[in-house]
């Protein structure tokens, strides 16, 4: 590694204060990220608020337009409107932003990045990197050197999506609801999703389009194609959130140019930067969020045939999605710059 690419950073965090904010922090920490100065925000109504790093407590401050005055790297985690606010005002006064917001996923002059996958798109970038969605970083690890093994033709994504992809106020209202329920009662209609979360199952998450498809399912299908460089890639993708505080599970089905067994997809996985197989076929050992919880890992079990189609394979994928899904592909990607 040269002399530049360990000179320490000064690095923004805005959005310190939610959850995926707070596991960029940590992770800068456990990852020994070269940080020089460490300036942490948020929206006014989370200024004040106490962080620690490497020891030392930090108080959260208020964005504002001079917030990223000598930044060199400003790390977004704060929501598409607010990253739409505050992305050009960073780059404009000189920082590198990485963000895991939607805002930038889709331009074509913004590369999206999964450091094991695409690394080499960071070398056009203008200032600003997006980073995708978790369910997506969670499926493209597994899918992408099966890809570059068989040629990958056609993908179908189940998600079963834990609240903490929506924040904190998702994780209070699926522990009060599930209080009230055990409890003999109705939960609460929240404000959070459409219908009380406890002990159900939601399909929606994101706006229906004219066709019936939600925002989250089209996620996964465009930003599976631009990743991967496969813009004709074939998707189908039904996206559902469940009772589940932290971790995201998806059942994947891939077709191939050829024909690909269990055995050699198990290999390749096996042997995939990022993934980890956790399959006895016949036994009860397979990946589970509360298991995959804190953990870097993308989780691959059930690896099998498919019933349905000739040389396809079926899979499930377990990950932290606050952890690879989110501050981890961010920091990694900050590593890599």
């Amino acid at each position: 590694m040269s002399e530049l690419a360990v000179k320490p950073k000064k690095v923004a965090v805005l959005g310190a204060t939610g959850l995926v904010g707070r596991e960029i922090v940590k992770v800068l920490e456990q990852r020994s990220f070269p940080v020089s100065e460490i300036v942490l925000l948020a929206s006014e109504h989370s200024a004040g608020t106490t962080i620690e790093f490497c020891g030392e407590s930090y108080v959260v401050s208020t964005v504002n337009d001079r917030s990223f005055e000598g930044i060199d790297l400003a790390l977004f985690s704060a929501g598409g409107s607010i990253s739409k606010r505050w992305t050009p005002v960073a780059v404009s006064a000189g920082a590198v932003v990485i963000d895991n917001s939607a805002a930038w996923r889709m331009d074509p002059t913004v590369p999206l990045i999964v450091p094991e996958i695409n690394p080499e798109d960071l070398s056009w970038h203008r200032g600003i990197i997006a980073s995708p969605g978790c369910s997506t970083v969670q499926s493209l690890l597994p899918l992408f050197p099966l890809h570059k093994a068989a040629g990958l033709k056609y993908v179908a994504y189940s998600t079963y999506l834990s609240v903490s992809g929506t924040g904190n106020e998702a994780v209070e209202a699926l522990g009060a609801g599930s209080r009230e329920l055990l409890s003999g009662n109705e939960p609460p209609r929240d404000l959070v999703y459409p219908h009380p979360i406890a002990f159900d199952l939601l399909p929606h998450i994101g706006a229906f389009d004219q066709d019936g498809v939600t925002d989250e399912e089209w996620k996964l299908v465009r930003e599976s194609q631009k990743v991967m460089h496969l813009p004709k890639l074939r998707v189908s993708c039904t996206a559902v959130r469940v009772p589940v505080f932290r971790g995201h599970g998806e059942s994947i089905v891939a077709s191939f140019d050829r024909h690909v067994t269990p055995a050699e997809a198990t290999e390749i996985l096996s042997n995939a930067p990022g993934v980890k197989v956790m399959d006895v076929p016949g036994d009860s050992v397979y990946p589970r969020p509360r298991y995959c919880e804190g953990k870097d890992p993308v989780y691959v079990g059930r690896i099998r045939a498919d019933t349905g189609l000739d040389g396809a394979i079926s899979m499930w994928v377990v990950a932290d999605n606050l952890r690879k899904g989110a501050a981890l592909n961010a920091v990694q990607i900050a590593e890599i710059l």
